[in-house]
């Protein structure tokens, strides 16, 4: 036992020997296949590629040949059109009233002008182009695009010069042709105009664009990626056909005297508008067609749409007393009065639920018919037209072609409205008889006035006076039919009771030319306002033919809604006056030289 303090371990066995270190491993050594066979792998996977391209080669060249031959040549190959030339516009004489001239289309690749010059290009191509700086700048930020129409109808200087400019790259120029109008609003509204499609829009542009605009060419040829034509390829060329020239029966200088003598009245008086219409009694060409306002053709994308209608022609209105003369017709024709036939008029009848008056108050008075159309009495004509009846007095409206659309090719020329005799109210078949309760146009109650100055024999309206064909030789237009609507013997009657209007005993004295027989009638009606859905404000209207005993021409002039006065005698007499002093000078038509046959006017002469 050991004791506390001296106590040792206990001896221990012998130690382990230490184990002996690892031997080192020999290194990996990368055993390689055969040459052989890594060859023939990469001979397998090289001749599998290879017949995937052969395949493909064989699929592009051979069998799908021809449908990347079309492809590529598709791409390649653009068709282009060859504008035709418009034909001219030109009146009787000769004188262009439009015409086409050659110019350009500019257009840009916005995508080759560098961000930071843009600003200056666009100032720059505002200036040459008449544009504004803001629609340049606008066209010139689309980056991404690769085209912008810049301009039409630019001066082919001005192309030359911008296409010439270095400093602006991606220009490009196309020939076109442009529209010109050298008589500005001469005729405008008649003229018409033409669209940026190269399409008439309004006028004889629009009636005639057929033949005006002839028929656009093609030329197919190959352009590389910039559009640029590639030399030496063949190309494909349709030639254009160009439009043939229409030749109107306006004359230049009477229409110049017509619209400058209507526009002043048309101011003088404060009226909303006005029209003149020229005819040569013999054919109905139309030798004048003006409207105040008129159409300046050089701004029409400025002018409000209400010019682009030539009213002359298309504003219908009542005529008031002007229509008397077939009202007169129609008793003279009946054999029911004759010029002289006496009639006791007071100043106002009772017809249906109404009482129609004449235009001013007189003690009842005995009145030859002649005296009672001079002074324009609305009772002396329904005490005619009592004598005629309703249904012989629609059908003489109707020969004179009222509510029937003019034949002759006038733009725009409507058809006025004439109800059936069997729908007239009682009122009505009285208020006819002097124009009131019918509707006409300007162009209607012309050719009216041309049957009884032409000996009562209508002639169709014409305003075409003939066409070029594709040789380039004038062809003239057909005449117009003729049709006779009252015997010789009443248009003659009648002729010598317009006389008596335009005298001393009438209401148109404003309308004599010294020198010269005029036959004429005044008309003033009331005015019916479509947009207040009433009568609002008058129609003042002359319409006659001089000389009166050889008629040569017509003259119609008209006034609506005037404001300062409102008779025909008082406005638009002057008009016909200054119009028919200039058209009969035009064209040296001397005076007859002969008098006023003597004539029952006054009852008991």
């Amino acid at each position: 036992m050991l004791r506390r303090g001296t106590e040792t371990p206990p001896p221990r066995g012998p130690r382990r020997p230490p184990t002996p270190p690892r031997p080192p491993r020999p290194p990996l050594v990368l055993r390689l296949g055969s040459p052989r066979r890594r060859i023939n792998i990469g001979l397998i996977g090289m001749t599998f590629v290879l017949s995937i391209f052969a395949g493909r080669l064989i699929q592009m060249q051979g069998l799908d040949s021809k449908v990347y031959e079309a492809a590529a040549v598709g791409q390649r190959q653009h068709v282009e059109e060859i504008p035709a030339k418009r034909g001219t516009i030109t009146d009787v004489n000769g004188n262009a009233l439009a015409r086409t001239s050659e110019a350009r289309e500019v257009s840009i690749d916005p995508s080759k002008i560098p961000e930071g010059a843009r600003a200056g290009v666009a100032a720059y191509l505002a200036r040459q182009l008449g544009k504004t700086v803001e629609e340049m700048t606008a066209k010139l930020s689309k980056s991404k695009s690769r085209y912008q129409l810049l301009a039409r109808d630019v001066d082919p200087v001005v192309a030359t010069r911008l296409m010439q400019q270095a400093e602006v790259p991606g220009l490009s120029s196309t020939k076109t042709y442009r529209r010109d109008y050298p008589a500005g609003d001469l005729a405008g509204s008649l003229i018409g105009f033409v669209g940026d499609e190269g399409n008439g829009l309004g006028g004889m542009e629009q009636a005639k664009n057929t033949m005006l605009a002839g028929r656009d060419g093609k030329q197919r040829v190959e352009t590389g990626r910039d559009g640029q034509r590639i030399p030496m390829t063949s190309s494909e060329r349709t030639a254009p056909v160009d439009g043939q020239d229409v030749r109107l029966t306006i004359d230049r200088d009477i229409q110049w005297a017509a619209q400058k003598s209507v526009a002043d009245e048309v101011r003088r008086s404060g009226a909303s508008s006005g029209a003149v219409i020229v005819m040569d009694v013999r054919t109905a060409q139309i030798i004048a067609m003006a409207n105040a306002p008129e159409l300046d053709l050089a701004n029409w994308r400025r002018a409000p749409a209400s010019s682009y209608v030539n009213k002359a022609a298309a504003d219908v209105f009542e005529p008031g007393s002007t229509n008397k003369v077939i009202t007169a017709a129609a008793a003279l024709e009946a054999k029911e009065v004759t010029p002289d036939t006496v009639f006791q008029v007071p100043d106002n009848i009772k017809c249906a639920d109404r009482v129609l008056r004449d235009a001013h108050p007189h003690k009842p008075e005995a009145m030859t018919f002649r005296q009672a159309m001079a002074q324009s009495s609305n009772v002396a004509t329904i005490m005619a037209a009592r004598k005629v009846g309703s249904e012989r007095l629609y059908a003489m409206l109707k020969a004179f072609g009222f509510g029937a659309t003019p034949p002759g090719g006038v733009p725009s020329a409507e058809a006025g409205l004439l109800p059936n005799y069997k729908n007239w109210s009682g009122s009505q078949s009285c208020t006819v008889a002097y124009g009131q309760g019918v509707s006409v146009t300007a162009l209607q109650m012309a050719s009216v006035y041309q049957t009884i100055a032409n000996g009562g024999v209508r002639v169709d309206p014409q305003i075409v006076a003939g066409t070029t064909d594709a040789t380039g030789r004038f062809v003239p237009a057909p005449a117009g039919r003729q049709t006779r609507v009252v015997s010789e013997t009443t248009a003659k009657e009648i002729a010598t009771m317009l006389e008596t209007a335009v005298s001393a005993e009438g209401t148109g004295t404003l309308a004599a030319i010294p020198g010269y027989r005029v036959a004429g009638k005044t008309g003033t009606a009331n005015r019916y306002d479509s947009e207040l859905g009433r009568y609002d404000g008058y129609t003042a209207s002359f319409v006659g033919f001089a000389p009166a005993d050889a008629p040569r021409l017509v003259v119609l002039s008209v006034l609506q809604n005037p404001k300062n006065g409102h008779f025909g005698g008082q406005l638009a007499a002057p008009v016909f006056k200054d119009v028919m002093t200039f058209a009969i000078k035009s064209r040296k038509i001397p005076p007859t030289g002969s008098d006023v046959p003597p004539v029952r006017t006054r009852a008991g002469q």
